[in-house]
């Protein structure tokens, strides 16, 4: 117990005993009083007149005394309650100091109290100090932040985010780091005249007046351009570049209901974009808490049959005809309707779904091929094989346990960044599948850092050029230049060459001049079911001439 508490308590034990002998000694004397009464009166009445002056002087004596103990008492007692209400008071967190009055042991008590009022406000000032600060930097934290952005109407939350954050902290290390913070926090608060908050490692943070998005973004755009002035840490400059994300700081009914967060999903909006500074998108974010649900459906969709298989098919311009086809999963959700394929796919192979959902599509692929071969339709079927599994030996079993003892003639098309994650496993695993039958196609050739050493070393059948150099073919002399470079490096490697993004018959004339193997794209055909593609490929089996021999023939 705190010595001051101690000696309150210790106070009204006495003054309790004070007035517990007080109550006994009064209740004695009546009945003494009582007992004697008549006695008294018969040994005194010769003595009458000096009894009544006698009298009279204790009965003033008695009120004197009266008076005076009730005075103290009152005194003690408004003291007390004094005390009592300070102590009431800290309860509700109102450190508030109690009257010390008089000289005497009850004001050394007050006086310790304030003095223990005055620690415990001390260190309450501290701790919200701590809890408001970030400790590296000193700055406001993100805490600070949000209440700031609560307090009134008309706020909008601004993040800086230090792009390229790692790096320049691996530069400069990390003490040197919040120096640089803080520099960057001095100068945003010179401009725009509002407390720099830093939200996380690499993100500073405020809270600014603005009339709409548009005049948040211009002040986060003014911000972002005035640290194109190198700072100054330890003697030496340092170059940053900053990305804003804006988000309003209140906004009933959004996905998310901190604005730190919203202006943070900005930043990411922007930099996807391209640009300096960003407001928060909601379409582009779209419903994670939905996405999560729809993930643990997945599985449960595969067994109920929601999944289906579209076929997209590819035309071989030397045997004028659809020889192969790329059988892409579409899920039609009972209550959702139909979900994006690149929603379901991506959110697949970050949360380990992907391998079931490829050996579903492995699985049908090939009891669709063999419809197609009861029919009289002989096609390839390709199918996207995720990175993630190009070094799982399990799939590469389960691959070549399904095409056993079948017809089955299927391509796997695979991205080449993907063998780069772990080369000499990917490898492996293609070798094994190459070696089975299975066709390897290199799919999005030239999107990203194509590799002639790994180019060399897969064992691929086929290369298919990415859509974005297909898709301006007849605007881009320097798109015609790479896509015959393409072509030509393919055959001579031995590799068959597939145009992604057929969308018109000036690409098509160009890609058949150029010696292309097989076209795909929406001018070729959209994805649809196998229903649809029988029907199509039965047109064929008829002699009646394909779409795109007409445009050819055109």
């Amino acid at each position: 117990m705190p010595p001051v508490l101690f000696r309150f308590r210790r106070l009204q034990t006495r003054l309790a005993a004070l007035y517990g002998t007080l109550l006994l000694s009064a209740v004695a004397l009546s009945m003494v009083l009582t007992f004697l009464w008549r006695p008294l009166l018969h040994a005194l009445r010769p003595h009458e007149a000096a009894l009544a002056g006698g009298l009279a002087f204790a009965a003033v004596a008695l009120l004197i005394v009266a008076i005076g103990t009730l005075l103290l008492a009152r005194n003690l007692t408004r003291r007390v309650t004094a005390l009592h209400e300070a102590v009431q008071r800290i309860k509700q967190g109102d450190f508030v100091e109690a009257p010390v009055g008089a000289d005497d042991e009850l004001g050394r008590l007050s006086v310790s109290f304030n003095r223990m009022i005055g620690d415990l406000r001390d260190r309450e000032d501290r701790l919200t100090h701590v809890a408001l600060h970030d400790p590296e930097t000193g700055l406001p934290n993100r805490l600070a932040l949000e209440r700031l952005s609560a307090s009134q109407d008309g706020l909008w939350v601004i993040l800086l985010g230090i792009d390229r954050f790692e790096v320049v902290r691996g530069a400069i290390g990390y003490d040197a780091m919040a120096r640089l913070l803080t520099a960057i926090a001095r100068r945003m608060s010179q401009l725009s005249g509002a407390s720099i908050s830093r939200v996380s490692a690499a993100g500073l943070g405020l809270a600014v007046v603005a009339a709409d998005e548009d005049a948040a973004l211009r002040i986060a755009t003014a911000l972002c351009e005035a640290a194109h002035e190198p700072f100054t840490v330890s003697g030496a400059p340092v170059d940053v570049t900053l990305t804003a994300g804006v988000a309003r700081g209140s906004a009933p009914g959004a996905a998310l209901s901190s604005p730190i967060d919203r202006a943070a999903i900005a930043i990411a909006q922007a930099r996807n974009q391209r640009r300096t500074a960003a407001g928060f998108d909601p379409a582009a974010y779209g419903d994670p808490q939905g996405n999560l649900s729809l993930i643990s459906e997945l599985m449960a969709a595969l067994d109920n049959g929601e999944f289906s298989l579209a076929y997209q098919p590819k035309y071989d311009f030397r045997a004028e005809r659809i020889t192969g086809v790329e059988a892409l999963a579409r899920w039609t959700h009972p209550r959702r309707g139909e979900v994006a394929p690149d929603l379901f796919v991506g959110m697949a192979e970050e949360t380990g779904h992907i391998r079931p959902l490829t050996e579903w599509v492995v699985r049908q692929a090939i009891l669709d091929q063999q419809t197609l071969i009861a029919a009289g339709h002989e096609v390839i079927v390709s199918i996207n094989v995720s990175g993630r599994l190009l070094s799982d030996d399990a799939f590469a079993d389960f691959a070549l346990e399904q095409i056993a003892g079948t017809e089955a003639r299927l391509c796997f098309e695979i991205t080449e960044t993907a063998v780069m994650h772990d080369p000499e496993r990917a490898l492996a695993v293609i070798g094994r599948l190459s070696a089975a039958g299975i066709r390897i196609s290199l799919d999005d050739y030239g999107s990203g850092l194509s590799s002639l050493s790994y180019l060399k070393r897969i064992p691929a059948d086929e290369l298919k050029i990415d859509k974005s150099f297909i898709l301006g073919l007849g605007q881009s002399g320097r798109d015609a230049l790479l896509v015959k470079s393409t072509i030509d490096l393919a055959h001579g490697l031995g590799l068959r060459i597939t145009a992604e993004g057929v969308e018109s018959p000036t690409a098509l004339a160009l890609l058949r001049g150029m010696g292309c193997d097989m076209a795909q794209g929406f001018l070729i055909g959209r994805p649809k079911p196998l229903a649809k593609l029988l029907v199509r490929l039965e047109g064929l089996a008829d002699g009646q001439p394909d779409t795109v021999a007409r445009i050819i023939a055109a």
